[in-house]
């Protein structure tokens, strides 16, 4: 925003600041930082889950029976499922090792994001008002600071399952392939080309190789700022909708009742944004284990 702008948002009696959200951007402390700054908003609630998940898993296996019924036929649906997916992935070979691994990412990230669509969760907070529009407020100033908020609208959160993810991709990739065997995948000339042409054309692979060495380097980045991005959107878009009618001074019952209604047709597309985007990030943590096994696997065919 230029200087420019800015100064005639501030005549017009707008804070520029406003425009960048009424939710917080960054996770907010417990408690003090300098001993609990660590144990924030969003990693509580992501050790909540984590913990919610192992209690149903447990729930599910603990009295296994022949004939599954009640949670338990619920559960091993969902476990059925999601390794027809990743098996049609990655292949059979591989479907057993990487299917702990992508049917955590699905999961966790699903209820995560699901979880910032409970009452309160990202909506309800803290924070003091602007009393008066001007380039000097902070940030804290102008943003509400929720409770409790989905630990996916967190950067660090989905920033550290992508690391995680790709350290773990470097180990599969090297144990099926090898160190020679992943260079020769990415640098070495396609399509069985050999001869003459083959050394020709060499340059070429190894300038696509190295595009290909930085493609993969950015796809942490890709990874979680794909995922936070859509999930804080939509935490903001949740938020400005249920407080939409308080701009317009209408009395309290008209007030409660639009803050109900307003956010629901918002709401069940945040249940359709939260399961695709879970599924798309699991779906190419798959995608980019396949690519770099997959001819691994046709070798042995």
């Amino acid at each position: 925003m230029t200087q420019s702008v800015s100064d005639a948002l501030v005549f017009e009696g707008i804070n520029p600041m406003l425009l960048l959200g009424e939710v917080s951007l960054m996770a907010e402390p417990f408690a003090d930082a300098s001993t609990l700054g660590w144990l924030t908003n969003s990693v509580f609630v992501a050790a909540f889950i984590a913990l919610l998940i192992l209690w149903a898993a447990r729930k599910a296996t603990r009295n296994a029976q022949r004939v599954p019924s009640g949670f338990q036929n619920f559960f091993e649906l969902l476990v059925e499922f999601v390794y027809s997916q990743v098996e049609q992935i990655v292949g059979k070979k591989l479907a057993p090792r990487v299917f702990p691994l992508l049917a955590t990412i699905f999961i966790y990230v699903a209820i995560s994001n699901w979880f910032g669509l409970l009452p309160g969760i990202g909506t309800v907070g803290f924070g003091s008002e602007a009393t008066q529009a001007t380039l000097t407020l902070s940030a804290e100033d102008e943003h509400i600071v929720p409770l409790l908020r989905p630990p996916t609208a967190d950067l660090n959160t989905t920033l550290g399952m992508a690391v995680v993810f790709m350290l773990i991709w470097v180990y599969l990739t090297v144990r099926e392939t090898g160190v020679i065997g992943f260079l020769k995948h990415t640098f070495g000339p396609k399509g069985g080309i050999k001869g003459l042409l083959g050394m020709a054309i060499v340059p070429v692979f190894l300038f696509v190789g190295v595009i290909e060495m930085i493609s993969i380097a950015l796809r942490p980045v890709s990874l979680s700022l794909r995922l936070f991005g859509n999930v804080f959107a939509g935490e903001n878009l949740m938020h400005v909708m249920a407080n939409l009618a308080e701009k317009y001074d209408l009395p309290a019952f008209v007030t409660f009742m639009a803050s109900v209604l307003v956010p629901l047709p918002t709401f069940f597309l945040e249940l359709l944004v939260g399961g695709l985007q879970a599924m798309v990030f699991a779906l190419l943590c798959g995608v980019y284990i396949q690519l770099s096994t997959a001819h691994d696997e046709e070798e042995g065919h």
